[in-house]
Protein backbone atom coordinates (compact mmCIF):
# COMPACT_ATOMS: atom_id res chain seq x y z
CA UNK A 1 0.00 0.00 0.00
CA UNK A 2 1.55 3.09 -0.96
CA UNK A 3 1.67 5.88 1.39
CA UNK A 4 -0.77 8.11 -0.91
CA UNK A 5 -3.50 5.45 -0.46
CA UNK A 6 -3.01 5.09 3.13
CA UNK A 7 -3.46 8.74 4.08
CA UNK A 8 -6.75 8.59 1.98
CA UNK A 9 -7.99 6.33 3.88
CA UNK A 10 -7.41 7.63 6.92
CA UNK A 11 -8.91 11.00 6.49
CA UNK A 12 -12.00 9.47 5.06
CA UNK A 13 -15.32 11.62 6.62
CA UNK A 14 -16.52 9.70 9.50
CA UNK A 15 -20.11 9.01 9.55
CA UNK A 16 -22.10 11.11 11.70
CA UNK A 17 -24.02 9.15 14.27
CA UNK A 18 -27.88 9.47 13.84
CA UNK A 19 -29.52 11.98 16.63
CA UNK A 20 -30.78 10.59 19.58
CA UNK A 21 -34.68 10.18 19.24
CA UNK A 22 -36.24 12.95 21.39
CA UNK A 23 -38.34 9.90 24.21
CA UNK A 24 -37.55 11.98 27.47
CA UNK A 25 -38.58 15.48 26.41
CA UNK A 26 -41.75 13.83 25.00
CA UNK A 27 -42.04 11.43 28.62
CA UNK A 28 -41.14 15.39 30.24
CA UNK A 29 -44.35 16.46 28.71
CA UNK A 30 -46.99 13.85 29.13
CA UNK A 31 -45.78 13.94 32.77
CA UNK A 32 -46.61 17.75 33.15
CA UNK A 33 -49.82 16.98 31.36
CA UNK A 34 -51.14 14.69 34.12
CA UNK A 35 -49.99 16.01 36.94
CA UNK A 36 -51.96 19.18 35.31
CA UNK A 37 -54.78 17.50 34.92
CA UNK A 38 -54.49 15.97 38.56
CA UNK A 39 -54.05 19.33 39.95
CA UNK A 40 -56.63 20.66 37.90
CA UNK A 41 -59.48 17.79 39.31
CA UNK A 42 -58.42 18.47 42.68
CA UNK A 43 -59.20 22.01 42.63
CA UNK A 44 -62.57 21.92 40.97
CA UNK A 45 -64.07 18.57 42.26
CA UNK A 46 -65.14 19.42 45.54
CA UNK A 47 -65.39 17.41 48.72
CA UNK A 48 -66.00 13.98 47.94
CA UNK A 49 -69.57 13.54 50.05
CA UNK A 50 -70.75 17.04 47.62
CA UNK A 51 -74.19 16.26 45.90
CA UNK A 52 -74.29 13.01 47.79
CA UNK A 53 -77.76 11.60 48.92
CA UNK A 54 -77.97 9.71 52.13
CA UNK A 55 -80.16 6.80 52.33
CA UNK A 56 -84.20 7.05 52.93
CA UNK A 57 -83.32 5.59 56.80
CA UNK A 58 -81.34 8.65 57.96
CA UNK A 59 -83.19 11.50 59.11
CA UNK A 60 -81.07 15.06 58.55
CA UNK A 61 -81.28 16.94 61.76
CA UNK A 62 -78.04 18.99 61.48
CA UNK A 63 -76.64 20.93 64.42
CA UNK A 64 -76.26 24.73 64.52
CA UNK A 65 -73.01 25.78 63.06
CA UNK A 66 -70.73 26.53 66.19
CA UNK A 67 -66.94 26.13 67.29
CA UNK A 68 -67.65 23.50 69.48
CA UNK A 69 -69.55 20.93 68.21
CA UNK A 70 -69.80 21.63 64.06
CA UNK A 71 -66.98 24.16 63.20
CA UNK A 72 -68.59 24.18 59.20
CA UNK A 73 -64.37 23.07 58.27
CA UNK A 74 -65.14 21.30 55.08
CA UNK A 75 -63.77 17.69 54.90
CA UNK A 76 -62.23 17.25 51.23
CA UNK A 77 -61.58 13.68 51.08
CA UNK A 78 -63.48 11.06 52.79
CA UNK A 79 -60.85 8.22 53.06
CA UNK A 80 -61.81 6.19 56.33
CA UNK A 81 -64.69 5.63 58.56
CA UNK A 82 -64.88 5.27 62.45
CA UNK A 83 -67.05 3.54 64.71
CA UNK A 84 -67.44 4.81 67.71
CA UNK A 85 -70.06 3.83 71.15
CA UNK A 86 -71.93 6.74 72.57
CA UNK A 87 -70.46 6.10 76.30
CA UNK A 88 -73.92 6.65 77.61
CA UNK A 89 -76.19 3.37 77.96
CA UNK A 90 -79.86 3.40 77.29
CA UNK A 91 -80.13 6.87 75.42
CA UNK A 92 -81.46 7.66 71.99
CA UNK A 93 -79.82 8.57 69.10
CA UNK A 94 -82.03 11.78 69.32
CA UNK A 95 -81.26 12.74 72.46
CA UNK A 96 -77.13 12.20 71.91
CA UNK A 97 -77.82 14.25 68.40
CA UNK A 98 -79.34 17.23 71.29
CA UNK A 99 -76.39 16.79 73.67
CA UNK A 100 -74.39 17.36 70.87
CA UNK A 101 -76.06 20.64 69.64
CA UNK A 102 -76.08 22.00 73.57
CA UNK A 103 -72.56 21.99 72.68
CA UNK A 104 -72.95 25.70 70.94
CA UNK A 105 -73.00 27.48 74.18
CA UNK A 106 -69.58 26.80 75.44
CA UNK A 107 -70.54 26.54 79.12
CA UNK A 108 -68.95 22.81 78.75
CA UNK A 109 -66.07 23.68 77.02
CA UNK A 110 -65.78 20.35 75.00
CA UNK A 111 -65.49 20.05 71.45
CA UNK A 112 -67.94 16.77 70.34
CA UNK A 113 -70.16 15.67 67.12
CA UNK A 114 -70.20 12.95 65.17
CA UNK A 115 -71.66 12.70 61.42
CA UNK A 116 -74.01 9.79 62.33
CA UNK A 117 -75.49 8.41 65.31
CA UNK A 118 -77.30 5.19 65.02
CA UNK A 119 -80.36 4.83 67.67
CA UNK A 120 -81.69 1.67 69.80
CA UNK A 121 -84.51 0.91 67.53
CA UNK A 122 -82.21 1.11 64.34
CA UNK A 123 -83.23 4.73 63.71
CA UNK A 124 -79.87 6.98 62.08
CA UNK A 125 -80.07 10.85 62.96
CA UNK A 126 -77.61 12.83 60.40
CA UNK A 127 -75.48 15.58 62.78
CA UNK A 128 -73.25 17.08 60.67
CA UNK A 129 -73.22 17.37 56.32
CA UNK A 130 -70.94 14.92 54.15
CA UNK A 131 -68.74 17.91 53.21
CA UNK A 132 -68.01 19.04 57.13
CA UNK A 133 -65.33 17.39 59.94
CA UNK A 134 -67.14 16.59 62.93
CA UNK A 135 -65.35 16.15 66.36
CA UNK A 136 -65.13 12.81 66.79
CA UNK A 137 -62.19 11.25 65.96
CA UNK A 138 -58.97 13.51 66.99
CA UNK A 139 -56.40 13.64 63.98
CA UNK A 140 -58.50 11.67 61.87
CA UNK A 141 -61.57 13.77 61.68
CA UNK A 142 -60.07 15.37 58.61
CA UNK A 143 -60.16 12.83 56.44
CA UNK A 144 -63.23 10.30 57.88
CA UNK A 145 -66.88 10.23 58.66
CA UNK A 146 -67.59 9.14 62.10
CA UNK A 147 -70.73 6.90 63.10
CA UNK A 148 -71.94 6.98 66.65
CA UNK A 149 -74.21 3.93 68.00
CA UNK A 150 -76.32 3.66 70.93
CA UNK A 151 -76.18 0.98 72.90
CA UNK A 152 -78.59 -0.61 75.66
CA UNK A 153 -76.23 -1.53 78.61
CA UNK A 154 -72.71 -0.94 80.26
CA UNK A 155 -71.13 -3.49 78.14
CA UNK A 156 -70.98 -1.47 75.15
CA UNK A 157 -72.58 -4.32 73.10
CA UNK A 158 -74.68 -2.85 70.31
CA UNK A 159 -78.52 -4.34 70.09
CA UNK A 160 -79.11 -6.60 67.05
CA UNK A 161 -80.91 -3.62 65.77
CA UNK A 162 -78.55 -1.29 66.20
CA UNK A 163 -75.94 -3.53 64.96
CA UNK A 164 -77.73 -4.53 61.69
CA UNK A 165 -78.20 -0.72 60.76
CA UNK A 166 -74.19 0.25 61.55
CA UNK A 167 -73.63 -2.64 59.21
CA UNK A 168 -75.85 -1.18 56.98
CA UNK A 169 -74.68 2.22 57.06
CA UNK A 170 -71.41 0.81 57.07
CA UNK A 171 -71.48 -0.81 54.13
CA UNK A 172 -73.20 2.27 51.95
CA UNK A 173 -70.45 4.61 53.36
CA UNK A 174 -67.76 1.99 51.67
CA UNK A 175 -69.89 1.52 48.37
CA UNK A 176 -70.43 5.40 48.08
CA UNK A 177 -66.37 7.09 48.84
CA UNK A 178 -64.97 3.42 47.34
CA UNK A 179 -63.99 2.17 50.45
CA UNK A 180 -62.35 -1.31 51.72
CA UNK A 181 -63.80 -2.27 55.24
CA UNK A 182 -60.72 -4.03 56.12
CA UNK A 183 -58.56 -1.26 55.86
CA UNK A 184 -60.52 1.79 55.62
CA UNK A 185 -63.02 0.66 58.56
CA UNK A 186 -61.65 1.72 62.51
CA UNK A 187 -62.71 1.97 65.72
CA UNK A 188 -62.09 5.46 67.85
CA UNK A 189 -59.44 3.08 69.64
CA UNK A 190 -57.20 2.30 66.80
CA UNK A 191 -56.85 6.11 66.10
CA UNK A 192 -56.20 7.53 70.09
CA UNK A 193 -56.44 4.12 72.09
CA UNK A 194 -59.64 4.69 73.89
CA UNK A 195 -61.75 2.29 74.67
CA UNK A 196 -64.39 3.42 72.26
CA UNK A 197 -66.87 1.66 71.21
CA UNK A 198 -65.92 -0.10 74.15
CA UNK A 199 -67.14 -3.80 73.72
CA UNK A 200 -65.89 -4.41 69.98
CA UNK A 201 -62.68 -3.13 71.58
CA UNK A 202 -62.72 -6.13 74.22
CA UNK A 203 -63.86 -8.48 71.49
CA UNK A 204 -61.70 -8.05 68.91
CA UNK A 205 -63.41 -11.21 67.11
CA UNK A 206 -66.85 -8.99 67.60
CA UNK A 207 -64.95 -6.54 65.55
CA UNK A 208 -63.58 -8.99 63.11
CA UNK A 209 -67.25 -10.29 62.18
CA UNK A 210 -68.94 -6.59 62.59
CA UNK A 211 -66.22 -5.94 59.60
CA UNK A 212 -66.85 -9.12 57.78
CA UNK A 213 -70.67 -8.07 57.68
CA UNK A 214 -70.05 -4.97 56.57
CA UNK A 215 -67.95 -6.23 53.09
CA UNK A 216 -70.69 -9.09 52.69
CA UNK A 217 -73.49 -6.10 52.86
CA UNK A 218 -71.31 -4.14 50.34
CA UNK A 219 -73.01 -6.98 48.05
Amino acid sequence: MTERSYTARRRRPRRRARPAPKVLPVLLAGVVVLAGAMVYRAVTRGPDGEGVAVPDYVEEDLLPVNQWSRPGITLERIEGVVIHYVGNPGTTAQANRNYFASLASGEEGTYASSHFIVGLEGEVVQCVPLTEIAYASNERNADTVSVEVCHPDETGKFSQTSYDRCVELTAWLCRTFRLDPAEDVIRHYDVTGKRCPLYYVEYPEAWEDFLTDVEAAMG
